[in-house]
């Protein structure tokens, strides 16, 4: 038996060369990944839920010190164009009109699981670290905690912290930005009362 051990990469380029052929539809829900198209989960209400719970507590704590991009692309190398659900970046006179934001322009990254989980931890840790990004969470709607990845290195992280409900944050870039996990999650009481 035989494998395909050649893939081609694409580039971001080619990835965007793509989308002006019409190969790809510019509302297409994918996002390239070290070279390779993937396929971006369809979003559930829960996962909507979260990101709209973000932008709240983000925009208050953050107003005129950063700006948040919600599933908008970044690029983090030539072969990189992930869209996270949450990147906040450093605030930019263009608003980004005439680039994406890239590896020294982002504070932090989030993304929701909702059914992600395994892709979010598994390809995207790897990415990110590489990458430099200074820190990236993963907020795990399931499991109601919060994975927080610090200190970027070749493989990932150096540093992983899982943080449950009753547990607050502050990221790195904001040390006086104290956020409760639970503000990013639905109620307790209403999850029991099955709402």
């Amino acid at each position: 038996m035989t494998a395909a051990t050649d893939l081609r990469s694409l580039s971001v380029q080619d990835y965007h060369r793509m989308i002006e052929a019409g190969i790809l539809a510019a509302d297409e829900r994918v996002e390239l990944i070290e070279g390779q198209l993937y396929t971006m989960a369809a979003k559930g209400t829960a996962h909507s839920a979260a990101v709209t719970r973000i932008d709240r507590v983000l925009s208050r704590l953050l107003a005129g010190r950063a700006l948040l991009r919600f599933q908008d692309p970044v690029q983090l190398s030539d072969l990189s164009e992930p869209e996270p659900d949450v990147a906040v970046v450093h605030i930019d006179p263009l608003d980004y009109e005439d680039h994406h934001p890239t590896p020294g322009e982002i504070f932090w990254l989030i993304e929701v699981a909702d059914s992600t989980l395994r892709r979010d931890r598994g390809l995207k840790v790897p990415v990110y670290g590489r990458s430099h990004i200074a820190e990236y969470w993963i907020l795990d709607v399931q499991e109601r905690c919060l994975y927080v990845f610090r200190q970027p290195e070749a493989e990932g992280y150096g540093m992983e912290q899982k943080l449950y409900e009753g547990e607050n944050i502050a990221p790195l870039a904001f040390p006086d930005c104290e956020i409760a996990v639970g503000e990013f999650l639905r109620s307790g009481e209403l999850k029991k009362r099955g709402k």
